[in-house]
């Protein structure tokens, strides 16, 4: 993949996710100042915004180790075996760090 499109396929996933972040934050701080004591509903939230942003915080870092291997010259091949990683993978997933193979076996996606 040209490192040109590569760079901004992962400017636009880092953009995604921080938008998300600060989505997220800007969320609770509202919940915070209506707040009535709802219980179970608030805890529920505060556990599912806990999960979101642990998922969020994840995907940056894909991001970033994405960038990495992009400044090394190493974007697009997988860190397991070394093998290219198709355009259409990395299009649809900047951050793929395995092939489709590799992750089945793997058993990821």
């Amino acid at each position: 993949m040209d490192s040109d499109r590569a760079h901004q396929l992962l400017a636009a996933e880092r953009e995604r996710i921080e938008r998300e972040i600060a989505e997220l934050g800007s969320e609770a701080a509202g919940d915070r100042d209506e707040s009535e004591d709802r219980g179970s509903e608030d805890l529920y939230q505060q556990e599912f915004d806990a999960g979101r942003a642990a998922d969020l915080q994840e995907q940056l870092a894909a991001v970033e180790r994405a960038e990495a291997r992009l400044a090394d010259g190493k974007y697009g091949l997988s860190v397991e075996s070394g093998e290219p990683i198709p355009d259409g993978r990395l299009e649809a997933l900047p951050t793929a760090e395995r092939t489709v193979a590799e992750e089945e076996r793997l058993g990821g996606g």
